[in-house]
């Protein structure tokens, strides 16, 4: 009797944050371990399953650099990296996008439907979803050459609107396009953190293998500003693979959402956890003030 009253516990828990997040949007950028890990995909998709059943519109971007990593060496093309991007030669587009629409994403939403969901598969170049323009500098702000890889012009907000009215869970492959029709690869925090700005969302999390964001001596920062994390990304606090994540947090709270979290997606169940409970998990960032 006392486990089932434990349980009835964590359910009145989750009650209030239920109401608050009714009809509003959260967007998941799906990637780390949680993309590999068996148990842990299946702990992804029944909470994104579950949100949508008690009236929340989960939207999920996706990565899928492991596997466009193998994809080329399979094919015998070299990765190369720039500050945490890829840079994607012609060859190298193809593939990435074979690899993250064909295969990545279906993967995705055949598991939701597996759930219960309604999940539906669409990447940049679908309705004009993500339009985008050659990105020249890296993540210091360099002028560089990336190749095919995107900076986010516009986001087509509608098309995802339509979806989450209509009951469906959109599950977002990071590819987009310019406007002659050029297929770009983008880096998937980025395009998480500009949807999330576009549909006005009330939460970002982004899915990591780390606790959060950590300080110079290593401990988790559990709450910051958005210029709090600029200032980290200046002095070298955070950087790598991090600073697009950490970017696309900034941008996305001084755009308007209004929370934004990374977390350890290598626990069970952390979205939930994030969403229902009153400690929440990870690193969150907030506007100024």
């Amino acid at each position: 009797m006392q486990e089932l009253i434990k349980k009835a516990g964590i359910l009145v828990e989750a009650l209030p944050y239920i109401q608050k997040l009714h009809n509003k949007t959260i967007v998941i950028k799906y990637g780390g371990n949680a993309m590999i890990n068996e148990d842990l995909k299946h702990s992804v998709m029944e909470d994104v399953t579950l949100l949508k059943y008690v009236g929340i519109h989960p939207v999920v971007v996706h990565g899928g650099g492991p596997d466009i990593s193998a994809a080329l060496k399979t094919f015998q093309i070299e990765s190369k990296f720039i500050n945490g991007l890829r840079v994607t030669d012609s060859e190298t587009m193809r593939v990435a996008q074979m690899v993250l629409v064909g295969k990545t994403n279906k993967e995705i939403v055949s598991l939701i439907n597996q759930n219960g969901g309604k999940a539906v598969g669409v990447c940049g170049i679908d309705g004009g979803l993500i339009e985008c323009e050659p990105l020249d500098t890296d993540a210091e702000g360099n002028k560089v050459d990336l190749g095919y890889v995107g900076k986010i012009v516009n986001i087509n907000h509608r098309l995802l609107q339509n979806l989450t009215n209509d009951e469906f869970i959109p599950v977002i492959a990071p590819i987009g396009t310019d406007k002659n029709g050029q297929s770009y690869n983008i880096n998937a925090d980025t395009v998480a953190g500009e949807v999330a700005a576009a549909l006005g969302a009330e939460k970002l999390i982004f899915l990591t293998d780390i606790s959060g964001v950590q300080d110079k001596d290593g401990n988790t920062i559990y709450e910051m500003t958005a210029g709090k994390a600029a200032d980290l990304i200046e002095d070298g606090t955070i950087s790598g693979g991090m600073i697009p994540k950490v970017r696309g947090c900034i941008e996305a709270a001084v755009q308007g959402v209004n929370r934004v979290h990374i977390i350890d997606g290598r626990i069970l169940h952390s979205i939930l956890l994030e969403i229902f409970t009153d400690t929440g998990i990870g690193t969150m960032f907030t506007r100024e003030g």
